[in-house]
């Protein structure tokens, strides 16, 4: 991710924006991804790996109307409504889910402590090789993600929120 982003973040905080920097330019067909907190309050979002990559001619932007804060809410939604299943049928806690759409699919992964990685997909994204990377960075992002450092990516988040609502209420 860009700099300002990261700037001021701990090595594992670096880290995670990394590998999701990663699964945003190496798969094809990802058009949002968000890691949720289990309180359903978005840490980590592709809106910046995702402006950077789609920047080149030809480009085009599709996902969530508001990006990675819907889909936050998607994702936090979805999540409560599969471990509320779970629970009804006794089956055990939901590993992933998968929505296939018309024009696009939604996969939720579930990272630990109840955090989840989303991601929204294009149709023609190959749903195997985004699952498979989204296993990846679970299994990466998994052992790190700390109270601490959800505490941590929270506050950027919030930090970011500030700086763009500061910037675009100053006149240019």
């Amino acid at each position: 991710m860009t700099a300002p982003s990261t700037f001021g973040l701990s090595s594992e905080a670096r880290n995670l924006h990394w590998l999701l920097t990663n699964l945003v330019e190496e798969v094809p067909g990802i058009q949002s991804v968000a890691v949720v907190s289990s309180d359903g309050l978005l840490l980590l979002s592709s809106d910046e790996a995702l402006a950077r990559a789609r920047s080149g001619p030809g480009s085009q932007g599709r996902g969530p109307r508001g990006s990675s804060a819907d889909l936050a809410t998607v994702v936090s939604g979805i999540g409560s409504l599969t471990v509320g299943a779970s629970k009804l049928m006794d089956y055990g806690p939901v590993k992933h889910t998968m929505v296939a759409m018309d024009e696009g699919s939604l996969f939720v992964m579930s990272i630990s402590d109840g955090s989840l990685l989303g991601v929204h997909g294009s149709a023609d994204c190959d749903m195997s090789v985004v699952a498979y990377h989204m296993a990846l960075f679970v299994g990466r992002a998994g052992h790190v993600l700390t109270p601490e450092l959800r505490s941590e990516l929270r506050r950027n988040v919030e930090d970011v929120k500030g700086a763009e609502h500061e910037s675009a209420g100053s006149p240019r």
